[in-house]
């Protein structure tokens, strides 16, 4: 009940009904929701259904909608060719790169920052800054770099007497490529792992070395225990954007030589824009689609299950 006072009187008005209340409440969270809404559907959910809907046409991208059905003849053509199988192997290698030497170094580094170190603050910015560079400033740099005529890393190895091919060599190009996106991307996973590392209490490391562990003892079955639904979380975002590289790859080799460091992305771009088969490159798409929601939905399913019941659990408390 709300009591009005209007002059001398007061006047009760009876309290709004439990069904208008809950009527409002779904209204303002609908007009809050309906914008992004609608850019989720028209920039992500209308693309990948014409993506698969293009999949099934032989189409040039040009004269209106698609009228050439063809069934499943792209899926079967693109999984007969030998670059598809090179870009499935391209992206194993890549992943295992990631995972076995990319991840362990930035957890190396971010537990090297959050000691007590002069600078530290300084050597966290240096070391994120690469991953706030674009992929395109980052390819461009790094093919000057790269260069075999006069890039700094060949007149460096002068020095020694030595020199490389880099990104023009097929048995040196997949390790170039792999270091680039180390010097972008460690510094993302570098914060992620630090800020994990903050969320430790210090009481619990504190205990272990009073107790007389060692510091790898303490790192072993305190920190990394600890710090695990943050590697997973790191593993899977790095998967993924794995799945889906192309910016670094196309500025620096598109592909080449000869195929050697062809992603699945940029075969869909080669075949998409350059040849105008949209169709196939479409059939391409849905195929990374397909890996990606794989891997999403297993992944969550029998690596993070423990984290994602936490994380719901923690809110039903709260709630």
């Amino acid at each position: 009940m709300t009591t009005l006072i209007k002059g001398p009187e007061a006047v009760t008005l009876p309290a709004p009904a439990p069904a208008a209340r809950r009527r409002g409440r779904w209204v303002t969270i609908a007009l809050f929701l309906l914008p992004a809404l609608v850019l989720f559907l028209l920039l992500v959910v209308a693309p990948i259904l014409v993506a698969f809907y293009a999949s099934v046409f032989r189409w040039n991208g040009f004269g209106g909608l698609p009228t050439n059905f063809i069934g499943l003849d792209n899926f079967t053509r693109l999984f007969g060719t030998e670059i598809f199988g090179q870009d499935l192997w391209h992206l194993l290698v890549l992943v295992l790169l990631s995972v076995c030497i990319q991840l362990p170094f930035s957890l190396a580094i971010a537990m090297l920052l959050n000691q007590r170190i002069r600078g530290r603050a300084l050597y966290r910015v240096v070391f994120f800054a690469p991953y706030v560079l674009s992929e395109v400033i980052t390819g461009v740099l790094f093919s000057l770099i790269l260069s075999p005529e006069s890039g700094l890393a060949n007149q460096f190895l002068s020095v020694f007497g030595l020199d490389s091919e880099w990104l023009a060599d097929p048995d040196t190009v997949m390790p170039s490529l792999f270091l680039v996106m180390m010097w972008k991307y460690f510094g993302f996973h570098m914060m992620i792992y630090l800020a994990g590392r903050q969320s430790i209490p210090n009481e619990l490391i504190e205990a272990a070395q009073i107790d007389g562990a060692t510091s790898w003892k303490t790192f072993r079955h305190i920190t990394l225990p600890l710090l695990g639904p943050t590697i997973r979380i790191s593993v899977f975002l790095s998967v993924i954007y794995t799945i889906q590289l192309f910016d670094l790859v196309w500025i620096l080799t598109q592909g080449g030589p000869s195929h050697s460091s062809e992603t699945m992305a940029v075969t869909m771009m080669d075949w998409g824009f350059k040849r105008s088969q949209v169709g196939y490159a479409s059939a391409i798409s849905v195929v990374m689609f397909a890996l990606s929601l794989v891997f999403a939905l297993v992944y969550q399913r029998f690596v993070m299950r423990r984290d994602l019941e936490g994380a719901t659990t923690s809110m039903g408390e709260r709630r």
